[in-house]
């Protein structure tokens, strides 16, 4: 009887960034593959799907925990938050640390509290 490959035989896959099939985000693939010298398998492709959303400017594998936003800066009229890694899917290469900037929107000016007589 033939001796099948034991599964310690194979690496662990690394799979490559999802790589969007039209424009820049929706359905792709990515490649992924293994070593091992009895390893029938080393390469396989597989489906994945970028988010359409802002957040697949850090990659789509890489998943952030993002604090509150900040203050106002009103010399650039931006508000900006830092997001801290959290989770890399299929051993992607993310960012530790990334910060991210947006327009704060209408600035509330206090109301002057005058008494009315």
């Amino acid at each position: 009887p033939e001796k099948k490959a034991k599964k310690s035989d194979c690496g662990e896959w690394q799979w490559s960034v999802c790589v969007p099939t039209n424009g820049d985000c929706g359905l792709g693939t990515r490649e992924g593959t293994r070593t091992g010298a009895e390893c029938k398998q080393t390469t396989k492709t597989q489906k994945c799907k970028i988010p359409c959303n802002w957040k697949k400017q850090f990659g789509a594998e890489c998943k952030y925990q993002f604090q509150a936003w900040g203050e106002c800066d009103l010399n650039t009229a931006l508000k900006t938050r830092t997001g801290n890694l959290k989770r890399a899917l299929h051993n992607a290469d993310c960012q530790k640390t990334v910060t991210i900037s947006k327009p704060c929107g209408k600035l509330t000016k206090p109301k002057p509290q005058g008494k009315f007589h």
